[in-house]
């Protein structure tokens, strides 16, 4: 008999299977809460230097001295939003660019391009106000995840450029065309006082570009950075390799190609989106022995 989830239960399974787009989404809300309430925090009470605060933490400094002064904005920001309608329109988009280039890269490549995308977006919008007469003399702060959404969008474009995407249910185009369509859209707005940080949009869709050529070949250079990025995260991982099984387990993998591990990996996607389905239609208890197994092995 199939039981009622809590509101929290559902939240906790969906971060724990729903894939790496959609953990990316709960950190931005994460971030999003945490920013609200402490503005709403100062409001109230009238206190400006928690706001103040805020744009401290969690915002990059476009002009290059107040960057060398706060430089972990570069990582904060691309988490961050100060506006209900800025996250729910880039949540919309890493939702569904997420999905589709998790599905075929993997979600260590979309942890890797989501992050190098917005710390290149942010280097690119550094760069502009330092260099460029018309931007030199304005101090602006940059938030949000855009640039990295522009190269996760631009690398799937790229990569599968005759993916069709429909919209509103009307019509379908094929990717890359909407992808050259947001391109022009960010090259001719630039020098624009939008409030749109374009060049952090660009340096983005650099990346995206990047990474859609020669995917699996390390020669690629988000190949490469997602190698460096993941050793990093294993330093605070909880796995250690001190076990017989774990260490023959860990020289098999090693033993496979790039070509092999990917080709792997894209199985072991479909199938874990194939159970995702079928618990979605279906409920939990519906599943095998043998599919419950599989998805714990994954989560783990």
């Amino acid at each position: 008999m199939q039981t009622e989830k809590s509101f929290l239960e559902e939240l906790k399974y969906h971060y724990k299977f729903g894939g790496m787009f959609l953990k990316l989404i709960f950190i931005n809300v994460i971030f999003f809460m945490v920013i609200g309430l402490f503005s709403v925090i100062g409001r109230l009470i009238g206190n400006e230097s928690i706001i103040n605060l805020l744009n401290s933490i969690f915002t990059l400094q476009t002009d290059f001295s107040g960057f060398l002064q706060k430089p972990w904005g570069l990582i904060t920001s691309i988490f961050s939003h100060f506006g209900v309608f800025h996250i729910l329109l880039n949540m919309l988009m890493l939702y569904f660019a997420g999905r589709m280039f998790e599905h075929y890269l993997g979600s260590k490549r979309l942890v890797a391009i989501y992050v190098l995308g917005g710390i290149t977006g942010g280097l690119f919008e550094i760069l502009a106000h330092s260099i460029l007469p018309t931007m030199a003399n304005q101090s602006v702060i940059v938030v949000g995840a855009s640039g990295s959404i522009m190269a996760i969008f631009i690398g799937l474009a790229f990569y599968k450029p005759n993916l069709l995407i429909s919209l509103f249910g009307l019509f379908e185009f094929k990717i890359i065309y909407i992808g050259l369509i947001y391109l022009l859209l960010d090259l001719f707005s630039l020098g624009l006082d939008d409030g749109t940080a374009h060049f952090a949009h660009l340096g983005g869709a650099i990346i995206g570009v990047i990474a859609s050529q020669k995917a699996n070949s390390y020669q690629n250079f988000v190949f490469k950075f997602e190698k460096i990025l993941f050793k990093f995260f294993s330093i605070f991982s909880k796995k250690k390799f001190n076990s017989k099984n774990n260490v023959s387990s860990y020289h098999q993998a090693r033993k496979k190609t790039d070509e092999e591990y990917n080709f792997d990996a894209k199985q072991r996607q479909e199938l874990t989106n194939k159970i995702l389905d079928k618990i979605s239609k279906s409920g939990y208890e519906s599943l095998t022995k043998k599919e419950k197994e599989f998805l714990f092995k994954q989560s783990k």
